[in-house]
């Protein structure tokens, strides 16, 4: 998964959920702690995000991760850019099965992708 992919995630998940640790963000995101660390460093380092201390009732020192004024518009935009980017690999994949289909003499009717 490309670091775009990772950080336009990361930035919908910190977004609807401030509280993860960087541990269940790197299972929701399904990449390595080191990954993430540093994918949330980055995002802490560009502005989008903030980290809040807060302290867990087993008195453990947690944080949040709070989405910036900027972080916010950042993900908007990214959001737009994601959209784009799945269009256009949903289209060429679409392209290369009616292709594929072609070849076997299939017609795009029995394509089976809508």
């Amino acid at each position: 998964m490309p670091d775009q992919d990772i950080q336009f995630k990361a930035l919908k998940l910190l977004e609807k959920t401030p509280h993860l640790t960087q541990r269940e963000l790197s299972e929701e995101l399904g990449v390595s702690l080191g990954k993430v660390h540093y994918v949330v460093k980055a995002l802490v380092n560009m502005g989008l995000v903030k980290m809040d201390n807060f302290r867990r009732s087993d008195n453990k020192l947690g944080c949040a991760y709070l989405l910036t004024a900027k972080g916010i518009s950042e993900k908007a935009d990214v959001t737009v850019r994601f959209l784009a980017r799945k269009q256009r690999e949903y289209d060429a994949l679409r392209g290369e099965i009616e292709q594929l289909r072609a070849e076997l003499g299939e017609g795009p009717a029995d394509l089976g992708v809508r």
